[in-house]
């Protein structure tokens, strides 16, 4: 009766081991976000959204309507703070290795939506670039001046100031009507200390934000800084001339800027 008693405590432990290492096993495969975005069935988004964040798949107006809940899932269930995280580590890791001269002219460029502040609320509503671009819920929007900082950015923007860098805010955003409401914003949320927020002004209504951002950066390098780095949610904010050292993708897979 002992030697069975012994077997069947024996049986017991290695199905229970069986059942952890199953479930274990399916812990570390399932990347977090799939917990809330349908499982296996989002692995066609999942290329999707590697195709768009790589440039690969553009222009793109929004995003597929089968993958509404699975890039949701994405910006939600935790995986794009991760992202966000360590796209910052590399950018640190860079920082750290630049002999700042001194001079005043080392700088960094950084973009401003979805880059220093989030404007994930604004798009929940539009079931996270399910809907269309609409220019004048998007102002709406902006004009309230809520939008929170990206965390992780923000504890890159002080770095970079703490160690001596001259940084330029650069946004399409347009200079008349969200000029000074997007100044607080940024404020507020603890950008505090840049060295200039430059937006886009009447007289560059129409031009492409590779043209706009391109020619301001081109003033600057003409102004004799040395752009070291620039940081961006969008491929059209690192493209073009004068780009800097080094660029930065940010992920955004909620839409797309031409």
């Amino acid at each position: 009766m002992i030697v069975i008693g012994e077997m069947v405590r024996r049986a017991r432990e290695i199905i229970a081991m069986i059942i952890f290492a199953v479930f274990s096993s399916a812990a570390a495969l399932t990347p977090p976000y799939w917990n809330r975005g349908g499982g296996a069935s989002c692995s066609h988004c999942l290329s999707w959204r590697l195709a768009a964040e790589t440039n690969n798949v553009e222009p793109w107006r929004t995003v597929p309507a089968h993958c509404c809940s699975c890039v949701g899932a994405y910006i939600t269930g935790g995986q794009y703070q991760h992202d966000l995280r360590f796209v910052v580590e590399q950018i640190l890791s860079y920082a750290d290795e630049i002999p700042v001269a001194g001079d005043g002219l080392d700088a960094w460029i950084l973009d401003v939506d979805d880059t220093c502040i989030s404007n994930v609320d604004y798009y929940k509503s539009k079931r996270y670039g399910c809907e269309p671009y609409d220019p004048a819920a998007f102002r709406s929007w902006a004009m309230e001046g809520e939008c929170p900082a990206i965390q992780s950015v923000a504890e890159l923007f002080a770095k970079l100031i703490e160690g001596g860098f001259k940084v330029f805010l650069v946004t399409g955003r347009d200079e008349e009507n969200l000029g000074q409401v997007t100044s607080e914003n940024l404020h507020r949320e603890g950008f505090v200390g840049y060295e200039r927020l430059i937006l886009r002004s009447a007289a560059e209504k129409g031009r492409s934000a590779v043209e706009f951002k391109t020619e301001v950066r081109r003033r600057l390098v003409e102004q004799g800084y040395r752009i070291w780095g620039n940081v961006g949610d969008q491929w059209s904010d690192l493209r073009g001339a004068f780009v800097g050292n080094r660029t930065f993708k940010l992920p955004n897979p909620m839409y797309f800027v031409p």
